[in-house]
């Protein structure tokens, strides 16, 4: 690049037309919001930044551009020096930890704790329970729901360690389920510590069930952590491990199968992406157990599909018309989910050269962001950002900008 455009951007977007303009103006708000008369900005500075090595902003220069154009100065074209942590991030952090340790906390109750009569229906009921958190979870998005199943979990461990039997291994393998629940819940928020504890008492409550699939769902859900943190490898080790054992059920292979797609397109290989694909899709048909976890692939229209056209995102590939595919069956109640598929979509448009189309997806899916406060969904609206760079000083970048506002000023 031979200058700046994503902070000449940001600059006209708020109506600051030169640098003259744009340092005068960042002076007087700095002064006011930091309450320093001594704090300034040149306009030889300002060109600077636009420029092809703009350097990197003091912090107190870095809070008045945050407060001023809504974005912390690694969105506005500046490369962030070693340890720099955002100053909001020290609150969030305190927050999150305090949140984190709050519902960590259930899954790490010393025992043994008094002992009980545990009658056998309480399995039922909370497997029960089971279908309405998925549901809410599809609505409300992560964090209204984090706090409500640690307790609930607490409660399932607390019964386990006084059951027998058939009784215990049945709260086991519920409890396993919530485990994994809380996991996804902590994955969506962006959280992938917190996300990466809950997949590994997943594992474990797995294993001490001795239930093949759970053991090969709890490897699954491991690899969707590895997914995201972009562990192609990583993916693909705990989806072959899982596929390894021939006693699990058709579902777990499809979901393994279809994760491992995931990590071959991380590792840049489309063969192997449409050959896990169309095998999961040969075995999709005969998924017919009744374990009340992992249903997505039935529960969800034109679930392998959605897969396929993340995975051709992820490679470049073109996929805006099987996005358009995919949107037409995926129904409005799943609004979580429809809002990161539209991203992708939106995503997909911008790289096939529609930059009118990705940004009108783009106004609803900034809408659901804020609703659901979805990290994935963030996460997606700034992969969008960075394909639509070759338009950020066209009118369509500048419309793409405004859409985001909501979404970008309340991260």
């Amino acid at each position: 690049m031979s200058r700046n455009d994503a902070l000449r951007a940001a600059r006209l977007r708020v109506g600051w037309r030169s640098a003259d303009a744009a340092a005068a103006a960042l002076t007087a708000h700095g002064q006011t919001l930091l309450d320093d008369r001594h704090f300034a900005v040149s306009a030889r500075t300002w060109r600077r930044w636009e420029g092809p090595r703009p350097g990197w902003p003091s912090e107190e220069t870095a809070l008045a551009l945050r407060d001023a154009l809504g974005r912390w100065p690694e969105d506005l074209g500046f490369t962030a020096p070693p340890g720099w942590i955002r100053p909001e991030h020290h609150e969030e952090n305190t927050v999150q930890n305090t949140s984190f340790l709050a519902v960590t906390a259930a899954a790490l109750v010393p025992g043994p704790t008094a002992t009980q009569h545990v009658a056998p229906g309480l399995v039922d009921y909370f497997q029960s329970q089971l279908e309405g958190h998925y549901r809410a979870d599809m609505l409300l998005g992560p964090h209204d729901l984090i706090g409500t199943l640690g307790p609930q979990y607490q409660l399932i461990d607390k019964l386990t360690r006084s059951a027998t039997g058939e009784t215990r291994r049945g709260l086991l393998r519920v409890g396993a389920a919530y485990a994994a629940l809380v996991g996804w819940l902590y994955q969506d928020a962006g959280d992938l510590a917190a996300a990466t504890f809950w997949r590994g008492v997943t594992q474990e409550i797995a294993l001490r069930a001795r239930d093949p699939h759970l053991v090969g769902y709890a490897m699954v859900n491991s690899a969707q952590v590895r997914t995201d943190l972009g562990d192609g490898a990583g993916v693909v080790d705990l989806c072959e491990a899982a596929l390894d054992d021939d006693r699990i059920v058709p579902k777990i292979r499809v979901m393994a199968m279809q994760q491992q797609a995931h990590g071959a397109s991380l590792m840049r290989d489309r063969h192997a992406v449409d050959r896990l694909i169309d095998e999961a899709d040969r075995i999709l048909p005969r998924v017919d157990d009744d374990l009340p976890w992992g249903n997505a692939c039935r529960r969800t229209p034109g679930y392998l599909e959605v897969q396929r056209a993340t995975c051709y995102g992820r490679l470049g590939v073109e996929a805006s018309d099987l996005w358009s595919q995919v949107l037409d069956v995926v129904p409005a109640t799943a609004r979580r989910d429809r809002g990161v598929y539209m991203a992708r979509h939106a995503t997909a448009a911008a790289t096939a050269r529609q930059p009118e189309q990705a940004v009108e997806i783009a106004r609803t899916v900034a809408t659901i962001a804020v609703e659901t406060g979805s990290a994935r969904m963030r996460r997606e609206l700034a992969t969008l950002e960075r394909a639509m760079r070759p338009w950020h000083d066209a009118p369509v970048g500048r419309d793409l900008a405004e859409a985001l506002a909501p979404v970008t000023e309340g991260s």
